[in-house]
């Protein structure tokens, strides 16, 4: 419905802004690693947005980013997860953050997030395996698409997300697939 606002930077009460379109007004909840982004009052603002609609509210959720975005969406079809908590999620931690939580499968990190618990965060580990993609991960990002095709052979032959992460770490930038895949596997056998 509502993909994208630009306008003037009219309020900021965390977690909700107010951007004025053209004389209309928009009141917007965005994550705090958004609102910690935005210009001053009285500048020029772009958010990508998400509209909810409900039996009793219509709310605008806005992002400075369009993996912040994706993660959202990703979170709010996990069920238990609403657009409240995965709003919540984002304040607490970046989207790489919490890529590199549910690849290192750690809920520990996700559990410092106020409002979510050990089920929570293990339920939110289980659904978003393999899910918030690579290149969200600043474990594997900026790496040839051979450190890809690398990684996915490695979860193919049964490695978990850590271990296959990990193990990239050691490899050099330019390496090819055949001879990553074998580096890999001898660092993975020490």
């Amino acid at each position: 419905m509502i993909g994208r606002l630009s306008g003037i930077l009219s309020e900021k009460n965390p977690p909700q802004v107010l951007v004025d379109c053209n004389g209309v007004g928009y009141e917007v909840d965005v994550p705090m690693s958004t609102f910690y982004n935005l210009p001053a009052t009285g500048e020029r603002v772009t958010l990508l947005t998400h509209f909810v609609v409900r039996e009793d509210a219509q709310i605008l959720y806005g992002f400075g980013s369009a993996s912040e975005r994706a993660t959202f969406r990703l979170l709010i079809k996990i069920s238990g997860v609403g657009p409240r908590t995965a709003l919540g999620v984002l304040s607490g931690m970046s989207a790489d953050e919490l890529a590199r939580a549910v690849a290192e499968q750690e809920p520990a990190r996700l559990t410092k997030v106020p409002g979510i618990g050990k089920k929570t965060a293990e339920r939110l580990l289980l659904e978003l395996k393999g899910k918030l993609g690579v290149d969200l991960c600043p474990s594997t990002a900026g790496h040839t698409d051979h450190h890809s095709d690398i990684l996915q052979a490695l979860l193919a032959l049964g490695y978990s997300d850590k271990e296959a992460a990990l193990s990239l770490k050691a490899l050099p930038a330019d390496v090819g697939v055949s001879e990553g895949i074998k580096l890999a596997l001898k660092a993975l056998a020490k």
